[in-house]
C-alpha cells in the first residue's frame, strides 16, 4: 500500500472532523486526548471549516494526514506554533522560546505498527523546522504518564523527556510528561 503524507486542504474540513471523531472513539483516547468524543461531536460545522482553513495554510498551525491510494485517511497529526509569553498548553505551562507543539497524533488501528506514526510526526517536526518566521527553536509534545506505548514512539523518533511534568486537566492525580527535541 502506498501512502502519502500531506497537509490538509481547506475543503477537507468534513474529513478533518471525521478523523478527529474517530480518534476520540479509540480505546486509549481518554489518556491520549484532552477532549471527549461528545465535546467534539457537538461542535458546529463552522468550527471544523475554520479549523481546516487554519491548518491548511499559514505558519501558526498545520495538520498533516496520511492518505492511502484509495483516498482513505489512515492517520493525522497537528502542530501549533507557540510564542514566548503566549499561553501554554496546560495549566502551569510556560512558553520560553519560539516552539512548535505536536498534538492530536492518531493512526487508525489497522495502520498501527507500519511506520506511519513516525512519518506523521516527522512531517510535523519538519514543517516546524522549515518556518522562516518564527524560527522554531524546539518542537515538543505532551504524553500522559500512563501512555507508555506513545512515549516509546516519541522517544524512538528523537524526542527526549524535558523534565517538565504537569497535571492532567481535570485529573491532578496524573501527569502529562513533556518530551522535546531542540533545533540541532
Amino acid at each position: 500500500m502506498s501512502i502519502i503524507i500531506r497537509r490538509v486542504r481547506q475543503e477537507d474540513w468534513a474529513r478533518v472532523k471525521q478523523i478527529r471523531l474517530d480518534s476520540l472513539r479509540d480505546p486509549v483516547a481518554a489518556i491520549a486526548f484532552l477532549e471527549t468524543h461528545e465535546q467534539a461531536a457537538a461542535r458546529p460545522d463552522g468550527f471544523w471549516q475554520d479549523r481546516a482553513a487554519r491548518a491548511a495554510t499559514g505558519s501558526a498551525v498545520a495538520q498533516f494526514v496520511a492518505e492511502d491510494t484509495d483516498g482513505r485517511w489512515l492517520g493525522a497529526v497537528s502542530v501549533v506554533v507557540e510564542r514566548p509569553g503566549g499561553p501554554g498548553a496546560l495549566e502551569g505551562d510556560v512558553v520560553r522560546v519560539e516552539q512548535a507543539h505536536i498534538v492530536g497524533v492518531y493512526v487508525r488501528p489497522e495502520a498501527r505498527g507500519t511506520g506511519l506514526a513516525p512519518d506523521l510526526i516527522r512531517a510535523a517536526r519538519d514543517w516546524s523546522w522549515s518556518l522562516a518566521e518564527p524560527r522554531i527553536e524546539r518542537v515538543r509534545l505532551f504524553v500522559h504518564e500512563d501512555n507508555a506505548r506513545a512515549e516509546a514512539l516519541y522517544v524512538k523518533v528523537g524526542f527526549e523527556p524535558s523534565g517538565v511534568a504537569l497535571p492532567v486537566p481535570g485529573d491532578a492525580s496524573h501527569r502529562e510528561i513533556e518530551l522535546a527535541v531542540s533545533r540541532g
